[in-house]
């Protein structure tokens, strides 16, 4: 067992595991950090297979895990695993190289698509997200630090980060943050 995404990946190059099982949130951020360890362990480590365990059906998880493919990952909701055999169902397909996810997550996955427009919040990473709901609510830097247990200069990062990949560039007369917000308060609403 593991503590955080550091201490993970270390075990995983000591021990050369077939398969990881992982929450989707753990420390040091408690964000995305078991999508994190399987986009890593997908360069690093190719053959390594994982189940990353959530407590919430989050579409942009479950399409963050599968970007780079799908063979060898599983997404599975904590509620429905209740039986100690459906886990290790999805241990055994994600080491045969198969895929698994949450037939509730697949459902939205398919909903979500047919009806919503790309948004330009879509290159976000949930971090990026709670940064930007945080500064919506009119909180200033400090105050998102506060908030989401971060510093200051790792808030203004995710900001600078936020800004590049919504295409806000530093203009005269615009406000940029006031532009991210907006976008936000548009991608709410639809």
């Amino acid at each position: 067992m593991c503590a955080d995404l550091p201490e993970l990946m270390a075990a995983v190059d000591a021990k050369s595991p077939d398969v990881v099982i992982t929450d989707v949130r753990m420390p040091p951020t408690s964000s995305d950090e078991g999508i994190q360890a399987a986009a890593q362990l997908r360069r690093d480590h190719p053959r390594v297979g994982v189940v990353v365990l959530s407590q919430y059906a989050e579409p942009s998880h479950a399409t963050a895990l599968l970007a780079e493919g799908s063979a060898g990952r599983a997404y599975l909701l904590k509620e429905r695993v209740s039986e100690p055999e459906q886990l290790l169902r999805a241990v055994r397909a994600v080491a045969a190289g198969d895929s698994v996810i949450d037939p509730a997550v697949v459902d939205l996955l398919v909903s979500a698509s047919g009806r919503k427009r790309p948004s330009p919040l879509a290159a976000l990473t949930p971090r990026e997200r709670e940064v930007l709901a945080e500064i919506a609510q009119g909180k200033s830097n400090a105050g998102v630090a506060t908030s989401l247990f971060l510093s200051e200069r790792a808030v203004e990062k995710h900001i600078n980060v936020l800004f590049a990949k919504l295409g806000l560039t530093s203009e005269s007369d615009v406000n940029r943050r006031v532009k991210a917000v907006l976008l936000y308060l548009s991608d709410q609403g639809s």
